[in-house]
């Protein structure tokens, strides 16, 4: 299996970061694992010219937004690792998905037309969120549950089937429960 994780946290030792370095620690060495980290990327902002509509790349120089497209298409399974910010993706993630509406799905430029329909049937996801909030204030809106909606927005609008969600509530005090989260991602990396 070709498994993508994709980092949208600058905090390397943070707990988003961690998380994802212990779900690939845990995967069967038989898969394929190519990461990513999404503030390290070269990615342009989308000029919404709507050229790439309904199914053609972005017609912007090809930079990492192409570039990390085309590791979605060849991956079987993609892992998402999100902080929440303002119960949101962050930016530098949400900038990759605007560039890239016509890898998820085909969506005609006319409105009479549209029909949005899924490009990416058949690949599955994780995600993994973590925000400040302590639990139950995490599962506001405005907290890890707006986050963990955009992701799955935009994941079943490509046809994307989501897995598993682990939501990470009041990660300033990630240390204290540290080992029941990264026991739970490896049982999660070796069930693959």
């Amino acid at each position: 299996m070709n498994i993508l994780t994709i980092n949208a946290s600058p905090r390397r030792k943070g707990v988003t970061s961690t998380l994802l370095r212990e779900f690939v620690e845990g995967v069967n060495s038989h898969h394929v694992i190519k990461s990513v980290e999404i503030h390290r990327l070269n990615i342009k902002h989308c000029i919404g010219c709507l050229k790439c509509r309904p199914d053609k790349e972005c017609i912007l120089p090809r930079d990492d937004a192409h570039t990390l497209a085309d590791e979605i298409r060849g991956s079987d399974l993609i892992v998402i690792g999100s902080p929440v910010y303002w119960g949101n993706i962050p930016g530098t993630l949400k900038l990759f998905f605007d560039r890239n509406v016509t890898l998820f799905e085909y969506c005609e430029a006319k409105s009479i037309k549209y029909i949005p329909r899924p490009q990416l049937k058949g690949k599955h996801a994780i995600l993994i969120v973590s925000g400040g909030s302590p639990y139950p204030f995490s599962f506001m809106s405005s907290q890890s549950r707006g986050t963990i909606r955009s992701l799955k927005t935009i994941l079943k609008a490509g046809g994307i089937k989501i897995k598993k969600i682990i939501n990470v509530a009041d990660s300033y005090n990630f240390e204290k429960r540290r080992e029941g989260y990264i026991s739970k991602i490896h049982q999660i990396a070796e069930s693959l």
